[in-house]
């Protein structure tokens, strides 16, 4: 007997769903306009977008419109979701793309220094902080030590799509600090997540042998696996690049893209550590001709990526905050967040004979936690590891980082000289160097 197809998508669903993709990408780009208008990124804009239509303002405003626009039905959220991920996957495997191996390959100890103190620091500071913070914080589904080491976890991490998206808005991605802020950042966000799946061991079934060998295991399988696939993504670049016009050439980066994030996300690692690492073998590969996937570029920025971070916003509630208890607790860890990203990421720089300001740039670069420190929030509050109330602290220290970023960032790279070798990688990735040329 044949089996009945599945039904499509209910009309009220799909009403709802381009409804919501719709005006988050419309709210997205008028704050995003008006963000660079007054010299923040779009990215500031785009999170703010979130925030409006989210439980923070709309649902407090206007609850009737909320509860009818989203709905807490999982179903509902899942489809919203998928686009944002399907965007940030891309946008991370652009970011993969753009980095120069010749300065990796010549600065890769710079590289290490600066990932390996900028998650360090941080990361003991935070497990001081979680030893020290008072246990009407601590929830009772936690001990003190796992909830310890969930805060050293949250301080240490920072947020690769919000930072890949701030030097890209603000065109230092070509810039050598640029690229070892993203090298260090990869590094630190690896190291986190590992030290993620201790801690969710820890709160479930205890630590064991396997919880933290196999992901290092697969971690040597996926960087092996990048080594050896060289040679054939190059030889099947050229042949995508044979056919007339850009469309087989973009269909061939996003399909190495979704299946490289599927492959690490099966593994039991970040499907954005997956996309990250298709777009670093194609940009090794020496034959991806960028100008070709400029159409690509531009559907992720103008489109997906807003997208993404606003759905990102959706998921804050700063209400919370109203607590004068949990607002000073809250500054209290964002001033141990931000100093303890800062004092390693200088301390990294000066330790690989880099200037002051370069110390300042990197370490507003590292600060920026974003979207990965409100994922590792959710993973606590499911955990039982975090309360409500430190739920929402973590939530503070994403925002508030982020928002940092930018204006330090520009404050720093002015002070810094823009090398002949910084032009010439502008050129190659075909992005406006500061001096109005740009690569045709």
């Amino acid at each position: 007997m044949p089996t009945a197809p599945i039904p499509p998508i209910p009309a009220h669903q799909l009403l709802l769903f381009l409804l919501q993709v719709g005006g988050l990408l419309l709210l997205a780009f008028v704050l995003g306009r008006l963000a660079r208008r007054v010299g923040l990124p779009p990215l500031v804009g785009e999170l703010c977008a979130g925030v409006l239509v989210g439980p923070s303002v709309l649902l407090h405003v206007a609850p009737a419109v909320s509860e009818w626009l989203l709905p807490r039905d999982p179903g509902q959220q899942y489809m919203l979701d998928a686009v944002g991920q399907f965007g940030v996957l891309l946008l991370i495997a652009l970011t993969g793309v753009h980095m120069d191996f010749g300065l990796v390959r010549r600065r890769g100890g710079d590289a290490l220094r600066i990932s390996v103190a900028g998650i360090a620091v941080p990361l003991a500071a935070g497990v001081g902080l979680g030893l020290a913070l008072p246990g009407s914080l601590v929830p009772d589904t936690a001990d003190r030590p796992t909830f310890a080491l969930f805060m050293g976890v949250a301080m240490g991490v920072s947020a690769i799509p919000v930072i890949a998206r701030t030097l890209m808005d603000m065109k230092l991605l070509h810039r050598n600090v640029g690229q070892l802020i993203l090298c260090a950042v990869m590094v630190d966000d690896i190291v986190g997540w590992m030290l993620l799946s201790v801690v969710a061991a820890m709160a479930t079934t205890g630590v064991g042998a396997g919880d933290v060998v196999l992901p290092i295991v697969w971690l040597t399988v996926v960087l092996l696996g990048a080594g050896l696939a060289r040679r054939p993504v190059a030889a099947l670049l050229r042949a995508a690049q044979r056919s007339p016009g850009n469309g087989t050439l973009v269909t061939v980066v996003v399909l190495m893209t979704l299946l490289a994030a599927a492959a690490t996300h099966a593994m039991g690692l970040e499907a954005v550590f997956g996309a990250f690492v298709a777009g670093i073998v194609i940009s090794r590969s020496d034959a991806l001709d960028r100008e070709r996937i400029a159409p690509l570029q531009t559907m992720v920025a103008a489109v997906l990526a807003p997208v993404f971070f606003a759905t990102a916003g959706l998921r804050m509630d700063l209400t919370a905050l109203a607590d004068p208890v949990v607002l000073l607790t809250g500054l209290g860890v964002l001033a141990v967040a931000v100093v303890g990203k800062f004092a390693g990421a200088y301390l990294g720089a000066r330790l690989s004979r880099l200037n002051h300001w370069e110390g300042l740039a990197l370490g507003a670069g590292m600060n920026a936690r974003g979207v990965i420190e409100v994922i590792i929030a959710m993973v606590g509050l499911r955990l039982g590891v975090l309360g409500p109330e430190m739920y929402t602290i973590i939530v503070l220290v994403a925002i508030a980082t982020s928002l940092m970023a930018p204006p330090i960032l520009r404050t720093a790279m002015s002070r810094i000289e823009h090398t002949a070798e910084e032009r010439l990688r502008a050129q190659a990735f075909g992005v406006d160097d500061g001096s109005g040329s740009r690569a045709v």
